[in-house]
């Protein structure tokens, strides 16, 4: 009797499916839902993993496709005893989804997020806010019948996607791994200040009591009136972006004295100035980035060649013109004048030009028919309105409610920047290698969902990342990394790189054997402990 062999690919996925059981994902989805048919193939939170395993599987394939894909991995070592890749299928994913829709997604997710966060021992010293729109394909008409549901309409697209209805995704993360605590999606037409307001008022109390985060921290979009006044009456610290077209924004700025500035940190200077914007006692931070400040002086260089090129041709232009009186010429270069930013005329002058009947040289004492009037002058850039222009430029402000000196500007800069883990997460959303770049979905209640699952992907990610980080670090261990120099901060992507090519060979559907387990995985292995380890034996 000959012997059958057969292969499936494991890769990284146990890495996604050992962070999924180690946070008790599945278990945590099926006690929200309880009352699961006695007869299902599969749970409701089986599901859900199966859907993290191919989202972070980087293979973007839509839920009619899930079959296929999970034929060629080991399902039942991934995700549970007795698991068909059939039983995972376009109809029962889309009634999953519909599940989670009906028990709430931004409730359910901000449930798991505090899970994951004590489980991993995050101090949440700050989180921070930020949105994103992502388009979506199709009609997306109403039926007339009223609905929660988000509206899958034209909005102003950060993808660069106008004429595509899009759906917009609010997030909140914690800035040391930078895992989402909270998400919540929203229709596609609305603002980031509208959608901010929103969230610090329906959930900044459980947010705060939640994560025990001493800060909350947003862009410019977060500084509204009613916004900060909100946050400040819940007694809750906020660090956010000053917009500049605030009067008194635009007046600091504009008689700041570079001299009073201290040091920050390298490239940074700043000085405290107290306020009380919208009655809100607080203190802002002006500061002067040295990298921002040349960004912007290139910036305004171009800016000024552009329109310096335009005024000159617009000078010359005028200065063919003839008019009838030597007022309405004068009139004519003070209009011009006045439009001009960066430009100024010297020595100039009004020429009165004699008109006779015939063309030619005149006559002696002829005397000419009219006199019209040109303008004449040279053309100069204004250097003290650059100089005026360039001293404002590399600058910004920063606001905080938390008026006691424990809060250093150098420690309030750090806590702003970490907004970039908001951002991070955005990018890895939107990689064209996660999920899929847009969404295709027939229902707003499933693209609701979906979007849940895509952040708890990201969650898993940051978790798995920030695992192997610290568990390099605690026991003493180097990863190499892709200059195969040691490390103990890889990334997930490249340590998922690293897993590539690692089968679970079945001789006979009986004995199995994980092949092609190289050194630098079990360096891993060996650093996450027993549940991965049995994943990959």
């Amino acid at each position: 009797m000959s012997t059958s062999y057969s292969t499936k690919g494991l890769d990284h996925l146990g890495l996604v499916a050992g962070m999924c059981q180690e946070l008790g994902v599945a278990e945590f989805f099926d006690q929200a839902h309880p009352n699961q048919s006695e007869h299902r193939k599969i749970s409701c939170g089986q599901l859900v993993v199966s859907m993290l395993l191919n989202g972070l599987g980087f293979v973007g394939r839509t839920l009619h496709m899930y079959p296929e894909y999970f034929s060629e991995r080991p399902v039942e070592r991934l995700i549970g005893e007795g698991l068909k890749p059939e039983y995972i299928n376009d109809d029962a994913l889309g009634r999953c989804l519909d599940q989670l829709y009906e028990t709430g997604v931004s409730e359910l997710y901000q449930g798991l997020s505090e899970r994951v966060v004590e489980y991993l021992g995050l101090p949440c010293e700050g989180i921070n806010l930020d949105s994103t729109s992502m388009h979506v394909d199709g009609q997306y008409t109403s039926d007339g019948s009223e609905t929660n549901a988000i509206k899958l309409v034209r909005g102003y697209s950060r993808d660069h996607r106008p004429e595509l209805n899009q759906v917009v995704l609010n997030l909140i993360t914690e800035n040391q791994a930078g895992i989402p605590v909270y998400m919540q999606a929203a229709s596609g037409n609305i603002n980031d200040a509208e959608g901010f307001k929103k969230i610090v008022k329906a959930h900044i109390k459980s947010l705060k009591a939640a994560q025990k985060s001493r800060y909350f921290i947003a862009d410019a979009a977060l500084y509204v009136a009613e916004t900060i006044q909100s946050l400040d009456e819940q007694k809750q610290h906020f660090i956010t972006r000053v917009p500049q077209k605030i009067t008194q924004a635009k007046q600091l700025i504009s008689d700041h004295n570079p001299t009073s500035f201290d040091s920050i940190t390298e490239g940074y200077s700043g000085k405290w100035v107290d306020s009380d914007y919208a009655g809100v006692k607080q203190r802002w931070l002006l500061i002067r980035s040295e990298q921002a400040c040349k960004r912007e002086q290139k910036t305004l260089d171009k800016k000024m060649l552009k329109t310096t090129e335009q005024s000159i041709k617009a000078f010359k232009k005028i200065c063919l013109q003839r008019f009838a009186c030597k007022a309405d010429a004068n009139k004519a270069l003070s209009d011009w004048e006045k439009q001009q930013a960066m430009i100024t005329v010297h020595d100039s002058k009004i020429i009165a030009i004699e008109v006779h009947k015939k063309s030619g040289r005149p006559k002696r004492d002829q005397a000419p028919i009219r006199i019209d009037y040109q303008i004449s002058g040279h053309l100069a850039c204004d250097l003290q309105k650059r100089a005026e222009l360039l001293a404002q430029k590399g600058l910004f402000i920063l606001a905080t409610n938390d008026c006691s000196k424990t809060l250093t500007m150098d420690k309030m800069l750090t806590l702003y920047k970490s907004q970039q883990s908001v951002e991070k997460g955005f990018r890895f959303l939107k990689s064209p290698d996660f999920l899929t770049s847009s969404l295709y979905l027939k229902k707003p209640e499933r693209i609701e969902a979906l979007l849940m699952i895509m952040t708890c992907c990201l969650m898993i990610y940051a978790a798995l990342e920030h695992k192997i980080r610290q568990e390099l670090k605690a026991q003493n261990r180097h990863f190499p990394d892709m200059k195969k120099k040691p490390t103990q901060r890889p990334t997930a992507r490249w340590v998922f790189f690293c897993f590539q090519g690692i089968h679970v060979l079945s001789i006979d559907n009986d004995q199995r054997h994980v092949t092609n387990l190289q050194d630098r995985p079990r360096i891993i292995l060996k650093c996450l402990g027993d549940i991965y380890q049995q994943i990959y034996s």
